[in-house]
């Protein structure tokens, strides 16, 4: 990619930001991991759906109570990257145990797997806000789009990977030894985060630029709800997450307990959104650098209702691969333009305080989310024979009316952003009407030979 060798070779920061493409591929290993077969884990231990719940909603919850700690942890490690290199490493060692976790079954091993997924929540949550704050000091504001979306889909690559092979590990191991399958895939997990440490060691730090107007309390944030387009912003996410999270977890339960899938099964239907969600991160960078932030949220929060209702009318394995390929390039672009709409909306000084506030507020809503949604289902009428699609059914209910209550309430932050409707920019993105000038450049041999500094 000679556009992003030549992008890179003159950019202030070319170091760390060659370094953290490579760092972002060894925690997606991670991240792919916890995230995809952490809830197939606490299952194989025995865990019921409200078990479920509590494995997600508690460590999201004091994950979330750290954020207010995230600024004095920064300065008692000395600066951000420091913090960054030791929290990584701890967190590896926080993962170490849920590879021994499958040999004894002992009475009370599903607290002791939210005691330790808890720990790596906390520090998963404190490292996402710092590092956030400081990879967006590489970048300017125009250059951020294009780059993390390029990191995106890269890292991606990784995590689909992972996906892959972890299915395929637990479902050869099943034969002899599920305990095995999850040990060994446990164990990669953890020395990934290692090597990410490692490769964090290596990057540069930006001090930090403070002053006295940036230094402000929680309650102080809050109060400007009235007036703040970024706190509006930050309880609109925070809706959406809550009404997702009410049934995010138990897509997994479905599949697994319900439809009793196999794993090889399971990761094929997951690998639908995994796969979407890298080849959609470029192409909603593209747009949103465009468009704004702002407008690509307020597509993709009106089609993500859609996501569980689609649940309802089949079992079909195909059927669902292909559900999970909407899923995925859908929130590919939510979670991509969230990120950088605080990035655009937020000073550098006020930053990390704001990702930290934003994290709090966001992870009490995940809490809340799957703490009901693993009370109610056991308690649910059924639907189709499952009490887990009545959940579906609220949890879209839900989405609807985050989306329609508190979408129009913030605006976008860049001045220069083109002004489209959302019927337009669903045919840009889809290649049908470009409004770039190379927008049909989402096939799969495009995507991974496209450099985003191209257009």
């Amino acid at each position: 990619m000679p556009a992003l060798q030549n992008f890179l070779s003159r950019h202030p920061f070319r170091k760390s930001l060659n370094i953290s493409w490579k760092e972002g591929i060894a925690a997606s290993v991670m991240q792919a991991s916890v995230d995809e077969y952490l809830i197939p884990l606490g299952l194989f231990l025995g865990a019921t759906p409200m078990d479920i719940g509590f494995l997600v909603a508690v460590p999201h919850l004091l994950g979330s109570f750290s954020q207010f700690l995230v600024v004095k942890a920064v300065e008692l490690a000395g600066n951000r990257l420091r913090f960054l290199v030791r929290a990584s490493f701890l967190q590896a060692l926080f993962l170490l145990p849920l590879a021994i976790f499958p040999f004894f079954l002992f009475p009370s091993r599903i607290l002791a797997l939210i005691f330790f997924v808890t720990l790596f929540r906390i520090l998963a949550n404190l490292i996402a806000t710092v590092w956030g704050g400081l990879a967006s000091d590489y970048l300017a504001p125009e250059e951020r789009g294009k780059y993390f979306g390029w990191r995106s889909r890269i890292i991606g690559l990784a995590g689909m990977a992972t996906t892959v092979l972890g299915g395929i590990l637990l479902n050869t191991f099943k034969a002899f030894s599920t305990a095995a399958g999850f040990c060994i895939l446990f164990a990669i997990t953890a020395g990934a985060r290692f090597i990410s440490s490692g490769f964090m060691s290596k990057m540069q730090d930006v001090p930090e630029q403070k002053n006295p107007e940036d230094m402000f309390t929680f309650f102080m944030f809050l109060r400007r709800f009235t007036e703040s387009n970024f706190v509006k912003f930050v309880f609109y996410v925070a809706s959406i997450t809550f009404a997702t999270t009410l049934a995010a977890p138990y897509f997994s339960v479905y599949m697994l307990r319900d439809l009793h899938f196999s794993y090889l099964i399971y990761m094929f239907i997951h690998m639908g959104a995994v796969v979407a969600s890298l080849v959609s991160f470029p192409i909603w960078g593209r747009h949103a650098d465009r468009i704004g932030n702002a407008k690509v949220l307020k597509a993709t929060s009106l089609l993500i209702p859609l996501i569980p209702v689609l649940w309802l009318f089949s079992s079909n394995i195909v059927y669902l691969f292909v559900i999970e390929i909407f899923a995925g390039f859908v929130w590919g672009g939510f979670n991509l333009c969230s990120l950088n709409f605080i990035y655009d909306a937020v000073s550098p000084g006020k930053r990390m305080r704001c990702l930290g506030y934003f994290g709090f507020i966001n992870g009490a809503a995940t809490f809340m989310g799957a703490g009901l949604g693993g009370y109610l289902a056991e308690r649910l009428p059924t639907l189709n024979g499952s009490r887990i699609l009545t959940l579906f059914v609220i949890s879209a209910a839900l989405r609807f009316l985050s989306h329609f209550l508190l979408s129009r309430h913030f605006h976008e932050v860049r001045p220069a952003a083109q002004k489209i409707s959302s019927v337009e920019l669903f045919f840009s993105v889809v290649g049908i009407r470009p409004l770039l000038e190379k927008g049909r450049d989402w096939s799969i041999l495009s995507f991974l030979r496209r450099s985003p500094w191209k257009d």
